[in-house]
Order: structure tokens, then C-alpha cells, then sequence
């Protein structure tokens, strides 16, 4: 089997592959089938942590869209992160894979607080660490957590998982005749504004030179490749 390029990786998932194919809520299969690809890549010897999107719950921006506070709909969004941390904690768990989910917003009955150390030693020992609540601040992503959290656990590259299968000029399910990036540069990403992360988040990327590799989390065994070194998708480096 070949061997893993990346020791320690961050894991992005969007919110909204929780929901299956209603796009809402928590899809069951989903979530184990998840869970099992996640399986694949710690069975490599790798290091994972996870972070979470709530988008299949709550998303701040559409409360805000709709008249509502927008810290008041991050802070729900944020909680809505940590639904689906612990649905994916108990799938790991039912598959045998050891689990913490840690919160930026402290919720001692069901979970731990973030702490760098405490984290990395999770990790060290094998255990999946599933950080929830975004960064504990409202107007932040969690894009943007994603990237600062890979950061601070010294991470070697950040792998967003979404339904499509890699970065586009336009939007594929729109313009079939969309172009498919295999690899981009942070300030092409930025330039072109390309919705592959918000701007902080790819900027803080590229300002610690962190890799980005988009792809399908559908398509099974794609995280494992990535992992191995054939991006199956797109890579954002410098």
C-alpha cells in the first residue's frame, strides 16, 4: 500500500453533505459512509482533524439575509457545528475509530473546550479530533476555522471535501462547459475570486503557505488519494 505524502492533515466538510441528498438535517448513511472513508486514510498511520460546516441546520447569513442579528445567527450556526460533530463522533466511534469533538464555545456536558496541546495530543494518539463551534466569533467562517485551526495544530495541508470534484471558472451544475483547475496559486484563487474559501481564509492560507487540495467527498477513496499524493481534484499552493 502506498504510503501517506501528509502525517497530519485538516479535514473540511461542508454542513451541507450531512444532509444527503435533502441538502437538511443529518442523512444517517451519509454520515457512516463518511466515518468509513475517514477510516481509510487513519488506517495510513495519518493524523486528522476535522472541521465542520452547520449549512445543513442553520446558516448565519441566510438568518441575516432574512432580518435577523448577524452575530445572533452566527452564534446559531455555530451551534448548529456541533450537532453534526458529535453525529460524526458517534459514527467514528460505532466503527471503531476513537473520537473528541472539541467547541470554541465552552459546553462542558458534551464536550471538551479547545486546547491546542490538549488537541494535538488527541492526535498523537490517534484519536479523530472534531473541532465544532467555528472559532467561538461571530463573521467568521468556517472556512476561516478551518485554516486558522490547521495552523495552529501544524497541519500539512488542508483537504476541503464538497460535492464537486474540484475548482471551476464557473459553476459546473450550471455551465457544463465549466473548466476544471488541477492546480491554482493563493493569489489566482483571490484574483479571480473563486469560490473555493473566503478571502481570509485563503489569505491566511497562503500567509502560512498552508496547501489546499478541493475535492469530491462523494467519490469514495478520493481523501485517501489525496492523502497518498494523487490529487484527485484541485491543489491551491503558493
Amino acid at each position: 500500500m502506498p504510503k501517506a505524502k501528509y502525517q497530519r492533515i485538516l479535514l473540511k466538510l461542508s454542513g451541507e453533505i450531512f444532509g444527503g441528498k435533502q441538502k437538511y438535517g443529518l442523512d444517517p448513511e451519509i454520515i457512516d459512509n463518511l466515518a468509513q472513508e475517514i477510516k481509510k486514510v487513519k488506517q495510513l498511520g495519518v493524523q486528522i482533524a476535522v472541521v465542520i460546516g452547520g449549512g445543513n441546520i442553520f446558516r448565519g447569513l441566510s438568518g441575516s439575509s432574512a432580518g435577523m442579528d448577524r452575530a445572533t445567527g452566527d452564534y446559531m450556526g455555530m451551534l448548529a457545528t456541533v450537532i453534526n460533530a458529535l453525529a460524526l463522533q458517534d459514527s467514528l466511534e460505532r466503527a471503531g475509530i476513537q473520537a473528541r469533538v472539541q467547541t470554541a464555545i465552552e459546553m462542558k456536558a458534551i464536550a471538551e473546550s479547545f486546547i491546542r496541546r490538549r488537541a494535538l495530543r488527541h492526535m498523537e494518539k490517534g484519536r479523530i479530533v472534531i473541532l465544532a463551534a467555528g472559532t467561538g466569533n461571530p463573521y467568521f467562517s468556517t472556512d476561516t476555522t478551518a485554516a486558522l485551526r490547521a495552523a495552529e495544530l501544524d497541519a500539512q495541508v488542508i483537504i476541503k471535501a464538497t460535492k464537486v470534484d474540484g475548482v471551476y471558472d464557473r459553476d459546473p451544475l450550471k455551465h457544463p462547459q465549466a473548466k476544471k483547475f488541477k492546480k491554482l496559486s493563493y493569489m489566482e484563487v483571490l484574483s479571480r475570486r473563486l469560490k473555493v474559501m473566503d478571502s481570509t481564509a485563503a489569505s491566511l492560507c497562503m500567509d502560512n503557505d498552508l496547501p489546499i487540495i478541493v475535492l469530491n467527498l462523494l467519490k469514495s477513496g478520493n481523501i485517501k488519494k489525496a492523502v497518498q499524493g494523487n490529487n484527485p481534484g484541485t491543489l491551491i499552493t503558493s
